[in-house]
């Protein structure tokens, strides 16, 4: 695993748990100790700081005191290790009502993603654990052991319709983890079993893991892989999605898919307007030339503390360029920074963003890119449990 130890606590639901698992962090038990509040960026992790949670009464900031030690204490900090914490949560599907979603449910066997991507929508969501939006959430990651065993009993409850599966819609389900824990494997064999519809988003060469699975489904019209594909800069991609496969990988993936039968698209997501949108274009092309069959594309969003947690990343890795980036963001919201209402979340507003769109239209059509397809739902059934016998009537 990156950066050495993994270490496991309960997720606390309580105050007092909570106290009881800062404590565990802060001991013996859990060396290196991990000091998350320090504003610095890490060697491998995306974020440069780690802004204290909304939800917390308590704040810890880095000052100089008179000394002017703090800057040397800062300057060479050791890498952070990753912590996994264990989910007691009591159900695999999130479901949501959103009209910007193709989809009604999805799972997330991991809750923070260890890829690190500075622009990471889903960073605000670990506020609700307790945990930073920051480097906690690439270091502390929430995983649920008993997904599968969850998702299975709620795809067995009565009056249970079967609609479109996502598989990695808040974070990534392939993230470095699930290299050790194969908790994607096991909700895709639940899937399998009970004919379930699945797409699958992902940064992860790691998908290829899975291949055998996903090929299966594919031959039965229940799945369809998406490769996020950020930029085809490897030095850019480092420095914005750090633990996340480099481009060339993704692209590799999304040939060996194409090959095995599996349906795969690229995203183009995010596309950050002054940064990487001028990729729009090469990226589709070489999307296209691997095998991928369908393509979209979202613009950056900035939610509640994503705002200054990317505003400093600009700073620290393109100064030259943060200005005009966030200048060129808020042309597209509105002149703020983010927008979350319904219909142009994705897509922004404004001249800018009207061009974007305009230039994914003409790449799609150019291209030959193909429209999305339905996956298969009726297939959908009950299989056997443990120990049932199939009848013979």
């Amino acid at each position: 695993m990156p950066d050495g130890s993994i270490y496991t606590a309960e997720l606390s639901r309580t105050a007092q748990d909570r106290e009881a698992l800062d404590a565990f962090a802060g001991s013996s038990m859990a060396e290196p100790a991990l000091d998350l509040a320090r504003s610095q960026a890490r060697h491998g992790r995306g974020a440069t700081h780690n802004p204290a949670a909304r939800f917390k009464q308590h704040a810890t900031t880095p000052v100089e005191d008179g000394w002017e030690f703090l800057g040397a204490d800062l300057a060479d900090l050791p890498p952070l290790p990753t912590v996994l914490v264990r989910d007691a949560s009591r159900s695999a599907i999130s479901w949501n009502d959103s009209p910007d979603l193709g989809f009604d449910r999805a799972v997330n066997p991991y809750r923070g993603c260890e890829h690190g991507c500075v622009y990471c929508y889903a960073r605000p969501s670990h506020a609700y654990l307790g945990y930073s939006p920051g480097l906690e959430f690439e270091t502390q990651i929430v995983f649920k052991p008993d997904v599968a065993v969850l998702l299975e009993r709620e795809l067995r409850k009565p009056g249970y319709v079967a609609r479109l599966m996502v598989l990695g819609s808040n974070t990534d389900p392939y993230q470095p983890v699930d290299r050790t824990l194969r908790l994607t494997r096991a909700v895709l064999e639940v899937l399998e079993r009970f004919g379930h519809p699945v797409s699958i988003v992902t940064k992860s060469a790691g998908v290829l893991r899975d291949l055998d699975i996903l090929r299966r489904m594919a031959a039965r019209g229940l799945v369809r892989v998406w490769l996020s594909v950020t930029t085809l800069d490897a030095g850019l991609a480092r420095r914005m999605e750090p633990r996340a496969a480099t481009p060339a990988r993704r692209l590799a993936a999304v040939q060996a898919l194409a090959e095995a039968g599996v349906p795969a698209g690229v995203l183009a997501a995010p596309m950050i307007p002054g940064l990487n949108d001028m990729e729009l274009e090469r990226i589709l092309g070489a999307a296209r030339q691997h095998g991928a069959q369908h393509a979209g594309y979202v613009l950056l969003r900035l939610p509640l503390e994503l705002r200054d947690l990317f505003a400093a990343w600009l700073q620290e890795h393109v100064p030259d360029r943060a200005r005009r980036v966030l200048s060129l963001i808020r042309q597209t919201r509105a002149g703020d920074l983010n927008d979350s209402g319904f219909g142009q979340r994705f897509t922004g507003t404004g001249d800018y963003a009207g061009l974007l769109g305009q230039r994914f239209g003409r790449v799609v059509r150019q291209l030959g890119f193909a429209e999305r397809e339905g996956l298969d739902t009726g297939q959908f059934r009950l299989p056997p449990q443990a120990g049932e016998q199939l009848s013979l009537l």
